[in-house]
């Protein structure tokens, strides 16, 4: 498995060979620093820890400016790991876009935007009640929630009202469409959680890895 650190700029669209215009998600993906390497031997499982996007050492808790001090690497804005890393590095390396190429397969992970306070209707796609033919005062409303004598509550679960995204998600299977390295730019085909400027998190597919997608093509 192996993944990168990066931060989502936009999208757009470019063409593909055919003439083909593909709608793309540009993510700068790197550069990436390996902050420390852990082993079997010593930590009891094997990951590599990246470091992305230079800060001011002032600016970070004692705690993660005691853990890069620790391992003499410069002060960044966002440390991630990644659990049995396949390429071999070492700490000080720098990992850039082109641990993937045109064609793989990756999974975005972000944190959705913030849509506050919803209903029922945009939040979980309700129907809503009838527009007319007397209906009053219940247009976009859930309905009943509860029951009657037995059990007399609202069952756990129940889709209500309440806050919309601002959540941890998961796009699978994105294709890359081109690697730009002089940039440290990814082209993805496809949506990618965030908006303009968030973080996300650029791993190796799970359901089409490497080495699977190049026996299907």
């Amino acid at each position: 498995m192996i993944g990168l650190l990066g931060k989502k700029l936009g999208q757009t669209s470019v063409y593909d060979a055919q003439g083909n215009l593909i709608p793309v998600t540009v993510i700068l993906a790197g550069p990436n620093r390996v902050v420390q390497c852990k082993t079997v031997e010593k930590d009891g499982y094997k990951a590599v820890q990246l470091g992305f996007d230079e800060q001011k050492e002032h600016r970070l808790t004692k705690a993660v400016a005691g853990h890069l001090r620790k391992h003499t690497a410069t002060a960044v804005k966002r440390l991630r790991e990644f659990r049995d890393f396949a390429l071999e590095v070492k700490p000080g390396d720098i990992v850039g876009p082109t641990i993937f190429a045109q064609g793989d397969f990756v999974d975005a992970i972000g944190i959705t935007k913030g849509r506050g306070f919803e209903g029922v209707v945009k939040r979980h796609r309700f129907r809503g009640g009838d527009m007319t033919h007397g209906a009053k005062g219940w247009h976009r409303r859930s309905g009943a929630i509860g029951q009657r004598l037995f059990p007399g509550t609202v069952m756990r679960g129940m889709r209500m009202p309440g806050h919309m995204g601002q959540i941890r998600q998961t796009i699978q299977n994105l294709e890359v469409v081109q690697v730009r390295d002089a940039d440290n730019l990814l082209l993805v085909k496809g949506s990618v959680p965030g908006a303009r400027g968030d973080y996300v998190v650029i791993r190796e597919s799970k359901k089409y890895p490497k080495k699977a997608a190049a026996t299907q093509k």
